[in-house]
């Protein structure tokens, strides 16, 4: 039997690098879901004083949290819309830059410039435009302008890339079979695309869901589930953040679990029917 050769030295010391950065990313986020768990009499540092799902209770008790359960279930649906408007948007964008065309350098590159300029200005701009037209500003129109600045740029990139590895044969071998326009889309493109379709409907979702510097000042007058915690951090310092920062975490991986499960089953289905 041939031996296996010994590894490296660098192995190890790049293993225990990536062993220091993952604690240094995820070292924060697992105190908030310890401290979380505190008893009824316990604070926001260390000890703990008991454990207890106390402060999760405190989450839905009317009184001073009461929003709560409104500003999750607004950001719910302003990220659900903006996940799939961006997936629309995406989607028919990668469409239509698998040809090239005159000027589209400049529109891509005006497509993805938001993403170097500052949040709060771009937030503040959509704002005075509302105002300058006599507009009122809210969730499902200036925020929801001001969100898609930031979710449709990864959403471009993501799909361009799809649109890169994509072979045309399949789509040429349809139309020798007969397909029209809309078959071809429907049946070939589109399935074949899933995968990425679901990661940049997976990737903006998140992104909306957490957003807070666009959104601020183009919110209205009723807060996203990000605008409520700070407002709460502002006025009064609990555990009960930590509850809800760990609720609102639990969210973020249910919806990367789930989209990543369908991926993964996609994949599986795509590699039997290949057999």
């Amino acid at each position: 039997m041939r031996h296996h050769a010994r590894r490296p030295w660098t192995f190890y010391a790049l293993a225990m690098l990536m062993t220091l950065f993952l604690l240094f990313l995820y070292g924060p986020m697992l105190v908030i879901y310890i401290l979380s768990f505190q008893g009824p009499e316990g604070g926001v540092t260390f000890p703990m004083v008991g454990t207890s799902t106390f402060w999760f209770e405190e989450i839905l008790r009317p009184g001073q949290m009461a929003n709560i359960p409104a500003a999750f279930g607004r950001s719910i649906l302003l990220a659900s819309l903006v996940s799939l408007l961006t997936v629309l948007i995406s989607v028919a964008a990668g469409m239509g830059f698998r040809r090239r065309f005159p000027g589209s350098g400049l529109i891509f590159y005006l497509a993805v410039a938001s993403l170097v300029m500052p949040s709060l200005l771009v937030g503040f701009g959509i704002g005075l435009g509302f105002q300058l037209f006599g507009w009122q500003p809210g969730l499902f129109t200036s925020a929801l302008a001001a969100q898609l600045t930031w979710t449709l740029p990864f959403g471009l990139f993501a799909m361009f890339a799809v649109f890169n590895r994509f072979n045309r044969a399949y789509e040429e071998a349809a139309t020798d079979l007969g397909a029209s326009a809309w078959q071809r889309l429907r049946h070939v493109t589109l399935p074949i695309l899933l995968p990425g379709i679901l990661g940049v409907a997976m990737g903006s979702f998140t992104l909306s869901y957490d957003e807070y510097a666009r959104t601020t000042l183009v919110a209205g007058n009723r807060n996203t589930l990000p605008l409520e915690i700070y407002a709460l951090i502002s006025s009064a310092t609990s555990p009960t953040l930590f509850a809800i920062g760990t609720v609102t975490t639990a969210v973020s991986f249910l919806v990367i679990g789930t989209t990543l499960a369908l991926v993964i089953r996609l994949q599986r289905r795509r590699a039997a029917a290949l057999r």
